[in-house]
């Protein structure tokens, strides 16, 4: 099951010979979008938005695979509260495994320690860390008369190991090794510009899953690909959008991530569409379709976690938790300052010293407030069980 064109230079174009207007009106709008996105929110804030991120990108990276995880079960996961009924709980292992990988990509970004995010050894290790805990029936890889254990981190190798996916049949197994190493060189960012960073953030989602160097879970480890990419090229916004959200949603259809995945694999379409083995004009066509779902997200987040906004839904949030008006006071300030030490509840509401703990004591009880330790500050924290309240059409199809 090979193709009769072996050489890694199958792959070729990866990047754009020329960058077009389009593209680049984008890569500007994108930047300041990002750079916008949560400005006025305190940094404990935003750490704690970030966390609630992870969990969308999980939930909307499991959809695209066809795994519907509620943000529930995502969160017991997290908790280590497993369901007993086999395949949910192989759900919840996954869902699990993507948020911790994509919270070791966020530290070792905010560390300074992240490697080149197309890098062989980092994407192997990007796999390895997501089946780390995988249960045997989610290694094992079954169909067209054949049977193995996939080993977590190890590229396809072996002739057992060839696949082929939809009509795409991705470079057989004995030339993977080789295929990696064109990629990792050809999408190291450390010597390009900001659009160069980003127009390749685009161009290796595709060329890693034409690739499709793992025997399964290539896309989950493009989209984390993709996520340090954006860390890596400026717009990730301290972790405030998903770029999975965007590839399950489309711009008008569900279906235009599959769509436009198969139509960047098309061959080269005469002397007039660049001089690689695959067509230009559709790799330019995929990363303009790329950048305006990245586009879309960051102001689809901007709008949501907006200040102003942000707070006008925790000021309904009270009303129709039916708390007391001072809880309102409380979130606000928390908002502003991003933590409370218990003990301002009283100045901030204007209650007595028994009726403020009272009213902190029901925020803490709802889950949208918490701390480090029982006595320490309380900060801003997003239950699923507020967030369609608090940021609609976030987990819209849930």
């Amino acid at each position: 099951m090979t193709q009769p064109n072996e050489s890694s230079s199958r792959i070729e174009p990866c990047m754009l010979e020329s960058i077009p207007i389009e593209i680049n009106d984008l890569i500007a709008n994108l930047t300041s979008a990002a750079q916008q996105l949560g400005h006025r929110l305190h940094p404990q804030t935003t750490a704690n938005l970030a966390d609630l991120v992870r969990l969308m990108n999980c939930y909307y990276s499991n959809l695209i695979e066809g795994h519907n995880t509620m943000p529930r079960d995502i969160e017991r996961a997290l908790a280590n509260d497993f369901d007993g009924e086999e395949a949910r709980r192989n759900l919840q292992v996954e869902a699990r495994a993507h948020i911790h990988v994509q919270r070791m990509i966020d530290r070792r970004h905010a560390e300074g320690t992240l490697p080149e995010p197309a890098s062989a050894d980092f994407l192997r290790e990007l796999h390895r860390a997501f089946y780390a805990e995988a249960l045997d029936p989610m290694l094992m890889i079954e169909g067209a008369g054949r049977r193995f254990r996939m080993e977590p981190g190890a590229f396809r190798s072996e002739p057992l190991h060839d696949v082929a996916v939809g009509r795409h049949i991705p470079p057989g197994s004995s030339q993977v090794e080789i295929f990696m190493r064109t990629f990792e060189q050809r999408y190291r960012l450390e010597p390009l510009g900001k659009g160069g960073r980003i127009v390749a953030m685009a161009a290796s989602h595709h060329r890693l899953n034409y690739i499709h160097p793992f025997p399964d879970g290539n896309g989950r480890v493009s989209r984390l690909m993709s996520h340090a990419m954006g860390l890596t090229a400026g717009i990730g916004a301290s972790g405030l959008w998903s770029v999975s959200r965007g590839l399950a949603r489309g711009l008008d259809s569900r279906q235009e991530y599959k769509q436009m995945m198969d139509h960047a694999d098309m061959p080269r379409q005469g002397d007039l569409d660049g001089r690689g083995n695959l067509s230009q004009r559709a790799l330019t066509e995929f990363i303009a379709w790329f950048l305006k779902v990245c586009l879309d997200q960051v102001v689809f987040m901007g709008n949501l976690f907006e200040f102003d906004h942000l707070a006008g839904r925790l000021k309904l949030y009270v009303e129709r938790q039916q708390l007391k008006p001072q809880a309102f006071h409380i979130l606000e300030r928390v908002l502003l300052q991003g933590e409370m030490p218990r003990g301002e509840a009283e100045r901030i509401t204007g209650l007595k010293e028994r009726a403020a703990r009272m009213v902190l004591a029901s925020l803490v009880e709802q889950g949208i407030l918490g701390s480090e330790t029982p006595k320490s500050a309380v900060s801003l924290r997003f239950p699923s069980d507020a967030v369609g309240l608090l940021f609609p059409r976030l987990f819209a199809e849930g």
